[in-house]
């Protein structure tokens, strides 16, 4: 591609300079509006200085891409609701048999729960789980929150829907969803046992000293909705015969109002009991009566006598109102117990129609169906399938996210306009060919460079159709195998540095601000462990890429 008008070039740059300044440095002191802003505002400048027009700049929003990512993330919303991520929580700590096997669960468990459920959206959950754990067992929590944010990375790559740069290779590419794994998959594989030997080698002696807890902490790590309050019962309360008839009445009242509305053929069943105490309380309270009028007329022996019959009565009675209680405590216990039954058996069935529907759609990506109607097919049925008003769910939608995706999408498109990413690759495409290994290792540092510069997708939008047509003219297997080193490179990438991924982000902000567990993983402790096992992950992985 020709180069454009120096006018055109230059408004161009600046309008993608301004793009890539506020994508990457969100909080700039001179406009601090963070990333979503900072892409519509590059993408309105490419408009304002003419390099795209206003038709352009919308057909370069990429609905494919929106729509899958949109329907991941609702799926990803149900999933959370239905407790699968509090159950992979619950994994990390089951049966632990101390720090080195804690951190090879976390890595394993973020691979896996990243490549099915993309990394960003495992990270958000599991770093609190993390934080808990550790701070239980007086563990060191940085080597942990490291294997989250680097396996996550690592374990995305493996699928289309793992991250956002493969979901835009999977768009373009047109790669079949199981073809894109099983190209992939031992990549990811060996890059997880590989990420995980480093951490060990690095931090050994840390968790050597660590002080581990040799029970079992799968009792103690609770989720936030996992404390279990316990219900008491009118039959399990003491101190029944001191209440007076107004409490019985107005505690009647309240085990009916607890009652569940289907059983409705009890209430009668409770007002009798009512009665009853009522009318035995009346009894009482006459032949109390006519025993103190007797008793004034009689003789001292009569006293006793009546006095003793009295207290008799008033035994008998008491015994009857918490033989009374006790009937209408087990009959509130079995109406409350056969309500909690009915309503744990209504939300087992709802989790399972969850898992299914994913599990269905997961199925059909591996069938080859178009992966952006099959993923908002999916989060529809599961908004039906849940009956009730979605906004809730909805809500969790990361909309800012799809927005600046709309942005980046017509930034990058002008920058491409503008003649610039054409040069520069057919500077490179000469030493960048794939059909040798000088020129994959070329092709690798390229994509590493930028990823880290000028962050992931941006850099999968510039380079892709460039790499593909590249390897196209050699074979269509070296065109895939392009577009698969695209997908590793840029997403192993990530772990080069902090600022390199989202995930690893939203790892330090999750546990900078987690309540009673807060830690600061600080850049230089990232970069320590990112520079050499993102280099030998990287370079390994190339190598099993097919």
């Amino acid at each position: 591609m020709a180069m454009a008008p120096t006018v055109k070039v230059v408004l161009g740059s600046v309008a993608f300079a301004i793009f890539w300044v506020l994508a990457v440095f969100p909080s700039v002191p001179f406009l601090p509006v963070g990333r979503t802003a900072g892409s519509l505002l590059g993408a309105m400048l490419m408009v304002v200085f003419r390099v795209l027009t206003p038709d352009q700049a919308f057909a370069a929003i990429d609905l494919p891409i929106l729509g899958l990512l949109f329907g991941t993330m609702v799926v990803s919303a149900y999933l959370e609701r239905a407790d699968m991520f509090e159950y992979l929580g619950k994994l990390l700590s089951w049966k632990s048999k101390g720090a080195r096997d804690l951190l090879c669960r976390v890595s394993v468990i973020s691979a896996i729960s990243s490549a099915l459920f993309t990394n960003d959206t495992s990270c958000v959950v599991l770093t609190e789980f993390i934080l808990k754990i550790t701070r239980q067992h007086n563990l060191p929590p940085h080597p942990f929150l490291l294997a989250l944010a680097s396996s996550a990375n690592i374990g995305s790559s493996a699928t289309p829907i793992g991250n956002p740069q493969n979901l835009v290779i999977a768009v373009q590419s047109k790669i079949a969803f199981g073809s894109f794994v099983f190209g992939i998959l031992p990549a990811m594989l060996v890059g997880v046992v590989v990420n995980i030997l480093i951490l060990m080698c690095m931090y050994w002696k840390l968790l050597s000293s660590a002080q581990k807890d040799e029970e079992d902490a799968t009792a103690e790590v609770v989720a936030d909705g996992d404390v279990i309050s316990h219900r008491f019962s009118p039959a399990t309360m003491s101190h029944l015969t001191s209440l007076n008839s107004q409490e019985w009445n107005s505690r009647l009242e309240s085990v009916s109002m607890q009652s569940s509305p289907r059983m409705n053929g009890q209430v009668n069943h409770v007002e009798t009991l009512r009665n009853q105490i009522n009318s035995t309380e009346n009894e009482t309270h006459s032949d109390s009566s006519g025993v103190y009028e007797s008793a004034r007329n009689s003789s001292a022996s009569k006293e006793i006598t009546n006095d003793s019959s009295s207290q008799k009565r008033d035994e008998t009675v008491s015994s009857m109102r918490i033989e009374s209680m006790d009937r209408l405590g087990d009959l509130s216990s079995m109406q409350l117990s056969s309500g909690d039954f009915a309503t744990k058996w209504k939300r087992m069935l709802w989790k399972s129609c969850v898992y299914l529907v994913t599990i269905g759609m997961l199925i059909a990506f591996f069938l080859g169906l178009n992966m952006s109607w099959t993923a908002l097919t999916a989060a529809l049925a599961l908004v039906v399938l849940d009956f009730k008003d979605a906004q809730p769910c909805l809500e969790k939608v990361s909309y800012s996210l799809l927005i600046f995706f709309c942005g980046m999408f017509i930034t990058v498109d002008g920058f491409n306009k503008t003649g610039i990413p054409s040069a520069l690759w057919d500077f490179m495409e000469p030493y960048a060919r794939i059909d040798h290994t000088a020129g994959i290792v070329i092709l690798a540092l390229v994509i590493l460079v930028l990823s880290n510069v000028a962050s992931n997708v941006p850099t999968v939008l510039l380079l892709g159709g460039r790499v593909a047509v590249s390897a196209g003219a050699i074979s269509a297997a070296d065109e895939k195998k392009a577009w698969l080193i695209l997908a590793w490179v840029s997403t192993v990438a990530g772990n080069l540095s902090l600022l390199g991924s989202a995930a690893n982000l939203i790892v330090c902000e999750q546990a900078l601000r987690a309540p009673h567990f807060g830690y600061n993983l600080s850049f230089w402790k990232h970069l320590k462990f990112g520079v050499p096992s993102t280099i030998i992950i990287t370079s390994i992985g190339l190598a099993l890429i097919r």
